[in-house]
């Protein structure tokens, strides 16, 4: 409608792929280079992970054009199969004939006698599979015991893993801990910085034709700002803003336009790092929930309210391994670290790193020093222990630890958790919502294109406390924010926890779940042991209010949120004197 008006020979910001428009920032660089080396050298598996429009189809579209002629490529899309339907659907990507109803083994055997083929005539063969997230744990068995198919120098077949954050926590499980350690090279793709924003914007209007910037720099800034850089999203505001600046007869896009574009398209889309419940499907119409629920929805703001106090007030203890001292008190606002395993500890203010701040400071030529030059103080410190702590099963130990279980590298992960009856959450966040679930979490750091692993143990309004290589450290919210992609991992315990609780459910279980949302909803308790009609409006307005699906389903997110009201004995990163924390 607008390619006219501001003349465009196409329109630049469909959200359909294409080659022509495929953006290569130094992110997506950076992910070929890893993945190509990953996939050379005989290796096996390659993954790349990355949020939703993050460019990872774009990353392997580019792959693919690099290639060199002597590799076969084949790709599946959405690949919720079994193992006969993974191994069938590889069959019909490479035209490879088998006669249905085949079995494993002769599927398997057409498959190696293809790779055999294509190695003596000097073909590689690589194997792309996207959204691999949904692929289950006996599928990803499957295609590990494919690439068991190999000569003495190298693998016949390489597989490149394409799939969103929670691959990576699927691929840290036990049972797939033999096809991780085969993952040569591994990826995860970033948003778009602000200025790679800006850079995307200006090359897509280019590709289209246009001769002059239509996108005044205060417009680009809340682009960035609100789409948090995920390409796909900009490219949705983006169209929306040449829409509007088209009606108004406007041959630029101003600030004004952009914050009413980012308004009307964001209000419908699921930021990275937080629950929509509009993101899942099965979501209650608002006529179908309000129905059961009028009854509850007065007591549910008192609840609010209640629980709110409580949350704050409760006190809530833990019995912290010795290994944990307690952090120093200190009245910098650029507290950075305390030692966890020594008496002495190193802080921001101690003199010698309180001077060379001074001394930073006295050099700059304004008075004062940038929220950013303080980021980057702070990151001189912290930044090496950091590095120290790529593995995820020591962040997943000390974590354990912190529920008072001293596990092995061989137990610390989620299947044997259970035996200690703790279950694991993996999500995807903010802030605000590690401060509601008040649990420590494993959360995943970024640096420099490279994945490390923190444990998260105290939150206040304005620092977090980390665990890292052995020593405790603090650091600003605003320091986390940019080094945490959002993903986390943390261990909750509940009575009812491995129950899924729904309607006609009864016992026990169905007790304690009614008592439980009877005294978060500030409602007089309940003593039903069936679940009926007035235990899932309770449920419902539970869920409605913590932003989850609204199923009327006590499952394992539903209990686990619940759990962070009632449970007073678990460990807890918002402490009882704590006022609020920064969301």
């Amino acid at each position: 409608m607008y390619k006219d008006f501001f003349g465009l020979s196409e329109l630049p910001f469909t959200i359909v792929p294409s080659s022509r428009y495929i953006f290569l920032s130094a992110r997506h660089r950076e992910a070929m280079n890893h993945l190509q080396a990953g996939l050379g050298g005989g290796g096996g598996f390659a993954l790349l992970t990355g949020e939703v429009g993050t460019g990872k189809t774009t990353v392997s579209k580019a792959l693919l054009s690099v290639l060199d002629a002597n590799i076969k490529t084949g790709l599946i899309l959405n690949p919720t199969y079994t193992s006969t339907e993974l191994l069938e659907s590889i069959c019909d990507e490479f035209s490879i004939e088998y006669q249905t109803p085949a079995s494993l083994k002769t599927l398997t055997q057409s498959i190696y006698q293809y790779l055999l083929n294509n190695h003596a005539q000097g073909i590689q063969t690589l194997l792309l599979i996207d959204e691999a997230q949904h692929l289950s744990a006996d599928v990803l068995e499957q295609l590990r015991l494919l690439t068991n198919l190999e000569t003495e120098s190298q693998k016949l077949l390489r597989v490149l893993l394409i799939g969103q954050p929670e691959l990576q926590y699927k691929l840290q499980t036990e049972e797939l801990r033999q096809l991780a350690q085969r993952i040569t090279g591994r990826y995860h793709l970033l948003p778009l910085t602000s200025q790679e924003v800006a850079q995307y914007i200006q090359f897509r209007l280019q590709v289209a034709g246009c001769r002059y910037d239509v996108f005044s720099g205060k417009a680009i800034k809340l682009i960035a700002k609100h789409t948090q850089g995920v390409p796909r999203l900009i490219n949705l505001v983006c169209d929306k803003c040449m829409l509007y600046a088209y009606y108004g007869g406007e041959a630029s896009v101003s600030g004004d336009i952009a914050d009413k574009a980012c308004e009307d398209i964001m209000t419908f889309q699921r930021p990275i790092g937080s629950h929509n419940p509009l993101a899942h499907s099965g979501v209650h119409s608002p006529d179908s929930f309000l129905k059961p629920a009028v009854p509850y929805l007065l007591s549910l703001a008192i609840g609010i309210a209640l629980a709110v106090g409580a949350w704050i007030v409760v006190p809530r203890f833990i019995s912290v391994p010795e290994f944990i001292s307690e952090v120093n008190t200190v009245s910098s606002e650029h507290r950075v670290l305390s030692e966890v395993d020594s008496s002495e500890s190193l802080s921001v203010d101690s003199p010698t790193l309180m001077n060379q701040i001074s001394e930073h400071r006295q050099s700059l030529p304004t008075a004062g020093v940038s929220k950013e030059d303080d980021l980057s103080r702070v990151d001189e410190v912290i930044l090496p222990f950091v590095y120290q702590s790529h593995n995820p099963i020591v962040a997943m130990q000390t974590l354990f630890s912190l529920w008072g279980y001293q596990v092995s590298s061989h137990d610390a992960n989620c299947r044997d958790a259970e035996r200690g009856e703790l279950y694991c959450y993996q999500q995807s966040g903010n802030i605000s919502n590690l401060a509601i679930i008040n649990r420590p979490a494993m959360l995943t750091l970024q640096d420099q294109y490279r994945t490390y692993f923190s444990v998260l143990y105290r939150l206040t309004d304005s620092h977090a406390q980390l665990l890292l290589a052995g020593k405790r450290v603090e650091v600003p919210i605003e320091w986390l924010k940019q080094h945490w992609t959002g993903e986390y991992q943390l261990l909750w315990h509940s009575d009812m926890a491995g129950q899924t609780l729904k309607l006609h459910s009864q016992g026990d279980e169905v007790v304690k779940l009614n008592r439980s949302l009877s005294q978060v909803l500030g409602e007089p308790l309940g003593t039903k042991d069936r679940f009926d009609q007035t235990v899932k409006a309770k449920v419902e307005a539970f869920q409605m209010w913590q932003g989850i699906n609204v199923d009327g389903i006590a499952g394992k997110e539903t209990l686990m949120l619940l759990d962070s009201y009632v449970n007073e004995n678990a460990p807890v990163i918002v402490a009882k004197q704590d006022s609020g924390v920064n969301k």
